[in-house]
């Protein structure tokens, strides 16, 4: 199936465009993971390669996006060697109406932290699927965990009212292994109520690395949409 043929398709690369276009001249600029922002990352390479951009420099939040990177020519550092993120582009699996988020379906939600916050302009690329009223409600929240501590946590977490599931791998026997060498637990619950606080709350559990309850971090959500077979973009 072509692109053309494709209007879902379609739609994630407008998104991707639309986002890479607001990337300027001499920016160092966070690149995100999963399918939207990679074409976000393919499109930068195009306006490197033209001319058109230039002097940039990319943070990669994993090795899918250092891979992608490299693959379209858009040059890559790492934190040690910069001082501050112009502008981080990044995809989410929930958006509420507050922009708050919950990512990590790619289980890179901690280098993604890392980055997104580090940034002075944090935009969002999503299609309108991922809109919700109340962060999940129909999305797990994500959270790492050493090896050695997945037992107690998954109990803490429990106690919270979550009910976490160690999410296993496809193509693979065991349990999905992060690019730092951790586990995700997915978790469940039936309300979250206060975003920030469960954010804060899950962190504290020793043994958690990070979750992907995103807060208080978001400038700009770009929303792909699918009408009359046609894509759009609108803001949020």
């Amino acid at each position: 199936m072509t692109a053309a043929a494709d209007p879902v398709k379609l739609m994630k690369q407008e998104v991707g465009k639309a986002a890479a276009a607001l990337v300027k001249s001499g920016s160092i600029v966070g690149l995100g993971t999963g399918s939207t922002t990679a074409y976000t990352i393919q499109f930068l390479g195009d306006r490197l390669k033209s001319g058109e951009l230039q002097d940039i420099i990319g943070i990669p939040t994993s090795f899918q996006s250092e891979v992608l990177a490299k693959q379209y020519g858009v040059p890559l550092a790492t934190l040690d060697a910069i001082d501050h993120i112009d502008i981080a582009i990044d995809g989410a699996d929930e958006v509420d109406p507050q922009k708050n988020l919950i990512k990590g379906g790619g289980a890179a939600h901690t280098r993604e932290k890392v980055v997104d916050y580090l940034a002075e302009q944090f935009i969002v690329v999503v299609d309108s699927g991922k809109l919700v009223d109340r962060l999940g409600s129909t999305f797990a929240v994500p959270v790492e965990v050493i090896p050695m501590a997945i037992t107690p946590v998954t109990n803490a977490i429990k106690k919270l009212g979550g009910k976490p599931e160690l999410r296993m791998g496809v193509k693979k026997a065991g349990p999905v292994i992060t690019d730092q060498g951790n586990f995700v637990l997915d978790v469940r619950f039936d309300s979250i109520e206060d975003p920030a606080g469960l954010e804060k709350t899950l962190n504290n559990i020793p043994g958690v690395l990070e979750n992907g309850i995103f807060v208080n971090c978001v400038d700009l959500v770009l929303i792909g949409e699918v009408k009359d077979g046609q894509p759009l973009v609108r803001q949020l």
